[in-house]
């Protein structure tokens, strides 16, 4: 499940970052190309930057709910299973003393 949330949160870093690239500060950048004097158009300079403002205010939510929700998903063992896994690999990984060799008949 919780590579499932990290995907989508890529996902939605990739798309803010291209929807905010695709902003210009000033006004340009492509509100102003819908908006350069023609007649004729599908969506005006105002309403192109009034989509991405929405847009990137939608993709900034979702990518602060996933990063919350995300947390819920993290695999976590029980503090009492932890500790007895610890105190296992403690027995498992404990030194054995040097018994003295027995001595060669040579």
């Amino acid at each position: 499940m919780y590579t499932v949330f990290a995907i989508l949160i890529i996902i939605t870093s990739i798309l803010l970052v291209l929807v905010v690239l695709v902003q210009n500060p000033k006004g340009g950048g492509l509100s102003s190309s819908f908006g350069g004097g023609a007649g004729n158009q599908i969506m005006g300079a105002k309403k192109t930057t009034d989509f991405l403002e929405k847009t990137t205010w939608t993709l900034a939510i979702i990518l602060i709910v996933l990063s919350l929700a995300s947390n819920f998903a993290i695999p976590r063992q029980n503090s009492e299973e932890a500790t007895e896994i610890k105190a296992q690999e403690q027995i498992d990984n404990a030194i054995v003393p040097n018994l003295p060799s027995a001595p060669s008949n040579q």
